[in-house]
């Protein structure tokens, strides 16, 4: 699809499936854009292997692409970077160094509904 091979911005979510990590893995990292990805699973040792494998800037356990504050500079690697340094954060002082923002969330597994956590207006 075209909006898997260009880096579109927008409400767009595309969900491909793969037979093993290592072949989701080798899709997310030939990629030539790296902005960012999640991963949803109860498995803590397959969460904490992604987010050291994979090759992008902002990676999601079991919660949506996160993102930042103005603290982390909102961007990933690769072809999704423009210019030398990202627009905000210790990036643009730590030029030489590749920032990683891990983001994750354990659900209760006693309950079976998705809850991604977002605030609510009370």
């Amino acid at each position: 699809m075209k909006c898997y091979d260009e880096e579109i911005f927008g409400p767009v979510l595309v969900v491909s499936r793969v037979h093993s990590y290592d072949e989701g893995m080798r899709m997310i990292n030939d990629n030539p854009f790296g902005n960012g990805t999640a991963i949803f699973t109860r498995d803590g040792g397959v969460a904490r292997q992604f987010q050291f494998d994979v090759q992008v800037g902002m990676v999601g356990v079991n919660v949506p692409i996160p993102v930042p504050v103005s603290y982390y500079s909102f961007g990933g690697w690769k072809a999704s970077l423009f210019g030398d340094q990202h627009m905000y954060g210790p990036e643009g002082i730590n030029f030489y160094t590749r920032g990683k923002v891990v983001t994750s969330r354990w659900p209760d597994p006693r309950t079976s509904s998705v809850n991604l956590g977002f605030p609510q207006n009370r």
